[in-house]
């Protein structure tokens, strides 16, 4: 294998690692997604840059490709310890920080492709706005027997299907010294959930992604954990994540168009986020946030390492 070159960003805590090498064929971006799903060769290059020792269980990054077509400033798969993403707004707040930073793009507006579809960036000295794809609630009160009892969950998309029970049905609060445990209960209604999570358009984005347990703080300020494949936490509030919560409380009625959520992370960082439009395939969703660049790095592999792409511990 050659060596890998990366640039490593955080966005509230996340990491985002950036990778501007790797050749994926297709015709968008979601047909490349599917290709490096397939592709061993792809595949190897996910695995070396996320496992251990170059990587950990929860490192998160990208493979950054050409967009579907002229009217986007570039394209990205996304990854994970697991495999690939649809859709992932605390990475798209680092490559649109990442694309001006090196002067890619000017300062203003960053047009990505997705998986899921189209998003633009506004980068600004404040920060990074996301506007996602559209964002809407699938189903209410779906019942899950859990190893903590049966609880409820609504499940929303926001370029990816999340499933979203109060943490306090669970007997816990989204606070570092219950992080185990609500990994273990966020991962058990994940999969349990899995199949529930069909996309009405593209197969390609069924699934449930994640579970989002979350605290409410006040009026419009909650706190939550994302657990999402399999059993990696998010650090950040979660961007697709956080579209997929303003669907919800939107439909509620608990947060009108324009009002803005304060969506604090289990670490302290917070995204801001607001419903701006109504669309017939659901609601436009703002996310804002910043990231920083936090290193680079060229990894390699030595043919004699008996580990060779390494190793998860989870």
């Amino acid at each position: 294998m050659e060596d890998v070159s990366v640039v490593d960003y955080h966005t509230a805590g996340e990491p985002f690692r950036i990778v501007t090498s790797v050749d994926i064929p297709g015709t968008s971006v979601a047909d490349r997604r599917v290709t490096a799903q397939s592709s061993e060769a792809i595949d190897a290059v996910r695995r070396l840059l996320v496992n251990e020792p170059r990587g950990h269980a929860d490192m998160y990054g990208g493979f950054v490709v050409p967009g579907d077509d002229d009217g986007a400033d570039f394209g990205v798969v996304f990854w994970h310890k697991d495999g690939y993403s649809t859709a992932c707004g605390h990475g798209t707040i680092a490559l649109a920080t990442w694309a001006v930073e090196t002067g890619l793009v000017q300062a203003g507006d960053v047009v990505i492709d997705v998986p899921s579809g189209r998003v633009t960036a506004h980068v600004s000295s404040s920060g990074v706005a996301f506007r996602n794809v559209p964002s809407y609630v699938l189903s209410r009160g779906v019942q899950v027997s859990t190893s903590r009892g049966d609880v409820l969950a609504d499940i929303s998309y926001g370029g990816a299907f999340y499933a979203s029970v109060p943490a306090s049905s669970v007997g816990l609060s989204v606070t570092p010294s219950s992080y185990a445990d609500l990994i273990a209960i966020g991962r058990e209604i994940k999969w349990a959930l899995d199949a529930v999570a069909v996309h009405p358009t593209d197969p390609r984005l069924s699934g449930l992604y994640g579970t989002i347990l979350y605290d409410d703080l006040g009026p419009a300020h909650q706190r939550n954990l994302a657990v999402f494949a399999d059993g990696e936490a998010d650090r950040s509030p979660c961007g697709s994540g956080t579209s997929a919560r303003l669907a919800l409380l939107h439909d509620e009625g608990r947060l009108h168009t324009g009002q803005v959520l304060r969506h604090d992370s289990i670490v302290g960082t917070t995204f801001l986020g607001r419903v701006v439009s109504e669309t017939p395939e659901g609601v436009v969703t703002e996310v804002h946030g910043s990231a920083y660049r936090t290193g680079t790095a060229t990894f390699t592999v030595d043919p004699r390492d008996p580990l060779g792409t390494g190793f998860t511990l989870r």
